[in-house]
């Protein structure tokens, strides 16, 4: 297979997992570690990829993946992790579900949930949410953020602030070594800044894929958070730091 069949399915297989090893590809193309290497230079060289030991990584940087590729990357992980959040969240109480493909997919495992106060800022949150009669939905108002319908800024913000929450679900675009959460929308993060100081319990759905991305704005650190979601273990001193902090790490069944 030449190189022009090649680079293609491996951007594909880096969108869908995150990472990919020079190992990995060599096995699945049938072909030299020296040629994949040449291949994953050739892509970082290009702006596509990151090389990293071993690999390759999704490029870093100041923007996000676009929405629509974010929706369908690790859908099924996603779905997994998430149904494993939903069934940390019991009846009767007040929730916020934050922006995100992953806060979402929480939302869609949350259908046979009964008396359920949710607060959102995030549209397509409420739009799933309406399938659910015993669920009542707020939204907050903010700049409509058109590219995945979130809403963000000041009035967002101060809607949260007339709450107290007993519980947030949120997402984050990256997470890194130290345990940060990231983002890239400055004031996405102040936004959920908000959300994590008006809520008793704050729950985090990430998948492995944040692990390996990077983004410029810190929304918090893994301290803040109670327990989080995910699919992959953590690194030894992440997990360790996280048992210091009290944060549970839930692995998704």
């Amino acid at each position: 297979m030449s190189q022009t069949f090649r680079h293609p399915e491996m951007l594909e297989i880096a969108r869908r997992d995150g990472k990919v090893t020079v190992d990995g590809l060599a096995a699945h193309f049938g072909v030299t570690l020296q040629t994949i290497r040449r291949d994953l230079t050739y892509l970082a060289e290009a702006g596509q990829l990151e090389r990293v030991h071993g690999g390759a990584v999704l490029p870093s940087g100041t923007t996000n993946i676009g929405y629509e590729e974010r929706r369908v990357l690790n859908s099924s992980t996603k779905q997994a992790i998430a149904r494993t959040c939903a069934s940390h969240i019991p009846n009767d109480i007040s929730l916020f579900l934050n922006i995100g493909t992953s806060t979402e997919a929480v939302a869609r495992e949350l259908m046979n949930h009964r008396n359920l106060m949710v607060v959102t800022n995030n549209m397509n949150v409420a739009n799933i949410l309406v399938a659910n009669p015993h669920c009542e939905i707020l939204v907050t108002g903010g700049s409509l953020r058109r590219a995945d319908g979130g809403l963000i800024g000041n009035l967002a913000a101060d809607t949260i602030r007339q709450f107290k929450f007993d519980l947030a679900v949120i997402g984050c675009s990256a997470l890194d070594a130290d345990g940060d959460l990231l983002d890239f929308d400055i004031q996405e993060v102040s936004v959920s800044q908000t959300i994590i100081r008006q809520s008793r319990k704050t729950f985090l759905v990430a998948d492995h894929t944040k692990f390996v991305r990077s983004a410029p704005a810190r929304i918090a650190s893994l301290s803040a958070i109670d327990t989080l979601f995910t699919d992959h273990p953590l690194a030894s001193e992440l997990a360790t730091s996280c048992e210091s902090w009290g944060t549970t790490v839930a692995y998704a069944s």
